[in-house]
């Protein structure tokens, strides 16, 4: 589990292709990797990998098909700058909410402009995607924790505020920049249950509406 709090920019080093997967190298820039031990968990623009060949300063990690299908690991090179954030652990402040590093799907930049000191950008996801999306709640963008500014029909907004912007590869975004989406994993598991007619007995949608989960 992850914070979504970006502790630092790091780069791909090296891409190397096996069959259909990969194998990436990460340099980690400013992580602290002391500690950092053989099959832990580091997120990489949003996406969990576990690290291989660890350094003081770069990483190694092994990234299925199903990752690069499912990811902007499809469109990534040598060079590319990347979020990075080690897991949690039980001492760890929880300043921003529960990302898992499993990866709902890749969005695209609509557009960017100025709003104040702050950055405002529109954000097209995937119709399957959208439904999880919702105005005030959680969106996790390439391992950022973010909050959902305005939802429309295939689109959703956020504010980034100036230190975002230094730290997080969120100031390189323009117009057309592919970005991984992770939505709340709250709303994920609520749907299940709701699917499930044995296990949502007495949960009833009017019931999530009732209460201010749901809104028109």
């Amino acid at each position: 589990m992850f914070t979504g709090l970006i502790q630092t920019i790091g780069s791909i080093q090296s891409i190397e292709s096996k069959g259909r997967d990969k194998r990436v190298t990460i340099e980690t820039g400013q992580l602290p990797m002391t500690g950092v031990e053989l099959g832990a968990s580091i997120a990489v623009n949003g996406v969990c990998l576990t690290a291989l060949d660890i350094s003081d300063t770069q990483f190694s990690a092994d990234v299925s098909a199903e990752t690069v299908e499912h990811t902007t690991f499809s469109s990534m090179q040598i060079g590319t700058r990347v979020n990075l954030e080690l897991s949690l652990t039980p001492s760890s402040r929880l300043g921003g909410h529960f990302v898992s590093g499993h990866v709902d799907g890749v969005g695209e930049v609509l557009k960017r402009y100025t709003d104040g000191r702050s950055e405002r950008f529109v954000f097209k996801a995937p119709m399957p995607i959208m439904k999880y999306i919702a105005q005030k709640g959680s969106i996790c963008i390439n391992g950022v924790s973010l909050t959902v500014n305005e939802v429309s029909r295939d689109s959703f907004g956020v504010n980034i505020v100036p230190h975002t912007l230094q730290e997080t590869v969120i100031g390189d975004f323009s117009a057309g920049t592919k970005v991984n989406l992770e939505v709340d994993v709250i709303a994920r598991y609520l749907e299940r249950l709701l699917e499930n007619k044995e296990t949502s007995a007495g949960v009833t949608t009017s019931l999530l509406a009732d209460a201010g989960f749901i809104k028109d």
